[in-house]
């Protein structure tokens, strides 16, 4: 049985923690983070142990969780991997492409797992619908969040758009040919507020906007394709799925000649899904999948190279702004 721990146990670490003590085909190991008061809070709160040092942690572990900020991410799986030990590692990866590339080699090389936290490919509202995601030629995405000081050590781009960066690059497949981006910084030096529209060789195009200066909270996409319209509500946990009629065939020439009325209806089937009352939430699978990666030797689902290939076009479009930023300013200096 896998023994497993946690470093970092901040506002998401703590949620990790949670879910691996209610976890079957694992045990818990413990747990470590550089605020040692942090750490007894959580130990005696949660009846775990907190090791002093997280070398002493990862002794005591075959896999581990790393729930820490992600300046930090590289040094903690690094250091893992070279114990020989699987590593789950929050999104993104890593702060660095190049680090990235260095922990996922240095996984492969010694036979490691990494899954990446991109926990969106575990929701209800994703898990009810994507068998009827097939080649989506225009998404669109808005991920909007009031502003917190959690995550502010990195700009939105890797903070909240990531997530659906990761969910477009899982859902078309065709390689990004191009990718045009304009944010700013409001609240933070960083960029607080972002758009990219991505182009894809085959001709499919995904428009993401991200926000954390935001008045509301937004986690919606869109997908549409040949014969349907899929639209996911990820905070509602709401589905709407829109398709051709079936019957469509025989009134659309009538329709299209004038020869007939028609309702709505006729020509599109509405189904509407409620993820509210899934079993399970999306955390809870994330991590039940990291378990059963390493027991039963599977790639995971969200794997290293697929963290770094998300971590890859976020930073280009952080790259792009950034770009965009200095020329517009340039021109009034």
């Amino acid at each position: 049985m896998v023994r497993i721990g946690v470093v970092g146990v901040g506002h998401l670490g703590q949620y990790h923690v949670k879910k691996f003590l209610g976890i079957a085909n694992c045990t818990f190991a413990g747990i470590h983070d550089r605020n040692q008061q942090r750490a007894k809070e959580i130990s005696e709160s949660l009846k775990v142990r907190a090791f002093d040092t997280y070398e002493e942690l990862l002794d005591n572990v075959d896999a581990i969780d790393i729930a820490a900020t992600t300046t930090y991410h590289y040094e903690l799986a690094k250091a893992a991997l070279l114990k020989g030990k699987h590593v789950f590692l929050e999104k993104p990866i890593t702060s660095d492409l190049e680090q990235a590339n260095e922990i996922v080699k240095l996984a492969d090389d010694k036979k490691l797992l990494i899954q990446v936290g991109h926990i969106e490919r575990f929701n209800p509202v994703i898990l009810q619908v994507e068998d009827e995601i097939s080649n989506p030629m225009f998404i669109e995405s808005h991920r909007l969040s009031t502003f917190q000081t959690r995550g502010t050590d990195v700009p939105v781009v890797l903070d909240l758009m990531i997530h659906d960066i990761d969910l477009i690059l899982s859902f078309i497949q065709s390689p990004l040919t191009e990718i045009r981006a304009s944010g700013v910084g409001i609240l933070t030096p960083s960029i607080d507020i972002a758009n990219a529209r991505l182009e894809f060789e085959n001709g499919a195009i995904a428009n993401v906007t991200s926000s954390r200066v935001s008045m509301k909270q937004e986690r919606k996409i869109r997908f549409f394709q040949k014969n349907s319209y899929i639209s996911m509500d990820f905070q509602a946990k709401h589905v709407t799925v829109m398709k051709k009629s079936a019957g469509i065939k025989d009134i659309l020439p009538e329709i299209l000649l004038g020869k007939t009325d028609f309702k709505p209806e006729q020509l599109i089937d509405v189904k509407n899904i409620d993820a509210a009352n899934y079993p399970k939430d999306a955390l809870e699978m994330e991590l039940e999948s990291f378990v059963q990666c390493i027991n039963e030797h599977k790639k995971p689902i969200v794997d290293g190279a697929s963290g770094t290939r998300a971590l890859k076009v976020a930073m280009e479009i952080v790259r792009i702004i950034n770009v965009n930023t200095d020329s517009f300013a340039s021109l009034f200096n």
